[in-house]
């Protein structure tokens, strides 16, 4: 499983409603226990999994103490269709109440229809209304076109770099690498209609650390490099973040934006 935010992400270039509405399609909070299998069905799809990544339990747990669980609706000729999913856990984030997106997907027709954005978008407002000062989640750091998503379109925050998070994975996305993460954290004031953070307007001295068109595609053909673009991006990310310097962008040509401490 890939627990990130967000599988199939857009480029944010659909026009999308400050609440993340999109015509024909409803994202919605579940509660009952039917509409969780769905919804577990729909992650086994997005993943290639033979087996449950969320079970019915933990996401009815989940919903019921306070948590996040929602999912996107197309009605066509008067029945609804599950297009994607999203489910985020109680946290703290320096202290302030917080949710941790754990995992949002989208099935394959759905992506780069801006639905992603809407997704996020929704779930930003639910936690804006519920209290909440932080969304947090983690995402594959050589995945482009997340990077560019959570950055670039959303605004998001770079706070940590976490080697192997989630140890061996073997779903048929993350099967053969390594599940370094990148911890994002967004505020739930953050402007949706924000101009990008593509670095455009970075000062000199920034520090471009480069990722590789499709880490997923590689990851089928040639594993040996994806370790290379794993150890040199880890190396390269890890130290900045160590040293204090901050991803203040994600370039169109694909590389993180890095503004030295001093």
């Amino acid at each position: 499983m890939s627990t990130i935010d967000i599988t199939g992400a857009d480029d944010g270039s659909e026009p999308i409603s400050r609440s993340g509405s999109i015509d024909g399609i409803e994202i919605r909070t579940l509660t009952t226990a039917s509409d969780m299998k769905v919804l577990g069905e729909v992650f086994q799809q997005v993943w290639g999994s033979a087996t449950q990544l969320m079970t019915v339990e933990i996401l009815m747990a989940i919903t019921h103490s306070g948590g996040y669980v929602a999912a996107a609706y197309e009605k066509r000729n008067g029945e609804e269709r599950m297009l994607g999913a999203s489910v985020a856990i109680l946290a703290l984030h320096h202290g302030e109440q917080s949710l941790h997106s754990h995992i949002t997907g989208l099935l394959p027709g759905a992506r780069r229809s801006g639905l992603g954005r809407a997704m996020k978008l929704h779930q930003q407002a639910w936690a804006r209304d519920h209290g909440f000062d932080w969304i947090l989640w983690t995402f594959d750091p050589l995945v482009r076109r997340n990077a560019w998503f959570n950055i670039a379109v959303l605004g998001a925050e770079v706070h940590e770099y976490l080697p192997s998070f989630y140890g061996t994975m073997n779903d048929a996305i993350n099967a053969g690498d390594e599940s370094d993460r990148l911890l994002m954290a967004w505020p739930t004031t953050t402007d949706p209609d924000a101009p990008l953070r593509d670095g455009s307007s970075a000062g000199d001295g920034r520090i471009l650390i480069p990722t590789p068109d499709d880490i997923v595609a590689l990851r089928r053909t040639d594993l040996s490099e994806v370790e290379r673009w794993r150890v040199q991006t880890r190396q390269a990310l890890a130290g900045a973040l160590g040293r204090g310097d901050r991803v203040v962008g994600f370039t169109a040509a694909g590389d993180y934006v890095v503004e030295p401490a001093s």
